[in-house]
This record gives C-alpha cells, sequence and structure tokens, in this order.
C-alpha cells in the first residue's frame, strides 16, 4: 500500500501573488465588508428618515472624524469592488485574460480606486 498523501504546510507569509491575484482577494474582501455594512447603512438611512432629530444625529455622527474615516473606508470598499467587478466582468468576456493585460487593468482597478478614494478623502476633511 502506498502512504496516505498529508496536506503540505503552506507558509502564507512565503506565497508571493501576482497583483491579480491581490486585486480578486481585495475584491472579496470589499465586498464581505460592504455586506458586513449593510445593516448600519439601514439603520442610519431609517433613523435619519424618522425626523428632524435623527436626521440631525446621524449627520452629526458622520461630521466627527471618526464617522469620517467609517465613510472613507466604505467608499474606498464600494470603489474597489465596483472597479475590480468591472474587470471581472471583462475577464468573462474573455478580455484582457492575457498576462500583460491582466497586469494592467489590475494596477488600473488600484490607481482608479486610490483616485476615487483620494477625491473622496479631499472632500469630506477638506
Amino acid at each position: 500500500m502506498k502512504p496516505i498523501a498529508r496536506p503540505v504546510y503552506l507558509n502564507l507569509y512565503r506565497i508571493h501573488l501576482p497583483l491579480a491575484g491581490w486585486v480578486s482577494i481585495l475584491h472579496r474582501a470589499s465586498g464581505v465588508l460592504l455586506f458586513l455594512a449593510l445593516p448600519l447603512g439601514v439603520w442610519a438611512l431609517s433613523a435619519s428618515l424618522t425626523g428632524e432629530v435623527g436626521f440631525r444625529r446621524v449627520a452629526g455622527w458622520l461630521t466627527l472624524p471618526p464617522g469620517k474615516l467609517l465613510v472613507l473606508l466604505l467608499i474606498a470598499a464600494f470603489a474597489h469592488h465596483l472597479f475590480a467587478g468591472l474587470r471581472h466582468l471583462a475577464l468573462d468576456a474573455h478580455w484582457g485574460v492575457g498576462l500583460r493585460r491582466a497586469r494592467q487593468t489590475s494596477l488600473a482597478v488600484l490607481a482608479a480606486t486610490l483616485g476615487v478614494t483620494l477625491l473622496a478623502a479631499w472632500r469630506l476633511f477638506a
């Protein structure tokens, strides 16, 4: 009898993913973050629609630095999820599946995410 093949220990610190792999992982992570933030967003919308007092309370929370950082984080997650999702749709249509083009589109996703995030940060903190 052959010995049973045991799983190989993978050291996650030594694995070097290509840029497209990081974009894909960040796409999933941003989707999870947006999903987990959905109840908070629904609650904030509900509280702000109860009346003027509720609106002012939610608006007051969002003007504090932690509230602004939360909004900026959610904007960054949404931007990355949007641009990476469009990239994945293009890959499903067999556009950009070559190594060079995959690197370019991955870099474009990260650059667009950074651009939207910086624009939002400038608008939020100016």
